[in-house]
């Protein structure tokens, strides 16, 4: 794949400058003065390219690699050609990832390559009674509401609206067409295009002629350095509040029920539900479509298998899996026992496997 006009190429650094700045150890000092522009995968990195292996799966590909320059943990040393330049990392994920946020910068933010000349588009609408600090973006069609608060840096991209007394913090990217309503949000947040934020919760009692809805006047407290995906909503509290902790990681098409506490630097992978009330330790990392059930504790550090349906606590750095959720290991000794099963009687029946 060619490089295009959405992401190019670094100017360039220096090998001995990038170790460096990733604290790292460049292996060969006859490699210092290579420049690096970007970064690829292994199979078709070439010239002026960063790439990393994480394991020895990797090494076909090694053969025929061209890049510039890769990174390994030393105990990788060995399989790479002596062709690529390395650098050693003690967690080349980590390195890899921090190198690729120097070389393109604009890639880590929605905001960071616009069109617009202006910093308030004359086809915006911002209340008079909103405050906005400097250097505030407001691109055509977003709407700030009456009283709302604005800190410097923050870009509300085209269409986004942000409802009356919200605050927002400095340095944030609300992306385009998202709702911001009834929060409060800190710095250095990333909202993505369509997410809905601080609208009321499912809460409903029964009443002689139907569902009678139960008001929803609490809010969404998102901390610094949060991260939500395209499409995904974020309920207000019913009468406490909706809390996303520091640096939590939210992919798209996530759903969080009102009144969900979740802690500091947990990641949510795409199309989980939260229902309302539940509590989230610190670090809990929760796979793709995975359910949880409302009123329930997940401690601190656990991690929760895509497509679990968690029905009630989980202890502190437990692994959980399947429906009902239950312990990792459970979950797979049951599995293999049910597969056995199936084969048994597969046989017995004379059912070829590929039938």
């Amino acid at each position: 794949m060619e490089h295009n006009c959405f992401f190019p190429p670094h100017d360039g650094v220096s090998l001995r400058k990038l170790a460096e700045y990733l604290g790292a150890e460049l292996a060969d000092e006859a490699h210092a003065d290579v420049v690096i522009r970007s970064v690829a995968p292994v199979h078709r990195a070439t010239d002026g390219d960063l790439c990393y292996i994480l394991s020895r799966k990797s090494s076909k590909d090694l053969e025929s690699c061209r890049a510039s320059a890769l990174i390994c943990e030393p105990g990788l040393r060995s399989i790479v050609p002596d062709h690529i330049p390395v650098i050693l990392a003690s967690k080349p994920h980590t390195a890899f990832a921090t190198a690729g946020l120097l070389l393109h910068p604009e890639a880590a933010r929605p905001d960071a390559v616009t069109s617009q000349s202006e910093a308030i588009s004359p086809a915006a609408f911002v209340d008079p009674a909103a405050k906005l600090e400097a250097n505030v973006t407001v691109e055509p069609m977003a709407v700030i509401g009456r009283g709302a608060e604005i800190g410097e840096g923050t870009s509300i991209r085209a269409g986004a609206v942000i409802g009356a007394n919200v605050k927002i913090g400095r340095n944030c990217t609300i992306g385009a067409g998202a709702t911001v309503l009834c929060a409060l949000i800190g710095n250095n947040v990333i909202i993505h295009n369509g997410a809905r934020i601080g609208q009321d919760g499912f809460g409903y009692a029964p009443g002689p002629r139907g569902m009678v809805k139960i008001v929803q006047i609490g809010r969404v407290i998102i901390q610094d350095y949060v991260e939500v995906g395209a499409n995904s909503t974020i309920d207000r509290g019913a009468m406490d509040d909706t809390v996303i902790g520091e640096g939590t990681k939210i992919d798209n098409q996530v759903q969080i029920g009102h009144n969900v506490r979740i802690g500091r630097h947990c990641a949510i992978v795409s199309q989980v539900g939260i229902a309302g009330s539940t509590k989230i330790g610190n670090g809990v990392q929760i796979g793709g479509q995975a359910g949880l059930n409302g009123h329930i504790t997940i401690g601190d550090g656990v991690q929760i298998g895509a497509k679990s349906g968690v029905i009630s606590d989980i202890p502190p750095g437990e692994r959980y899996a399947g429906i009902p959720a239950r312990p990792l290991w459970d979950f797979l000794r049951e599995s293999a026992e049910v597969a056995k099963r199936t084969g048994s009687r597969n046989k017995e029946r004379g059912v070829k496997k590929n039938d």
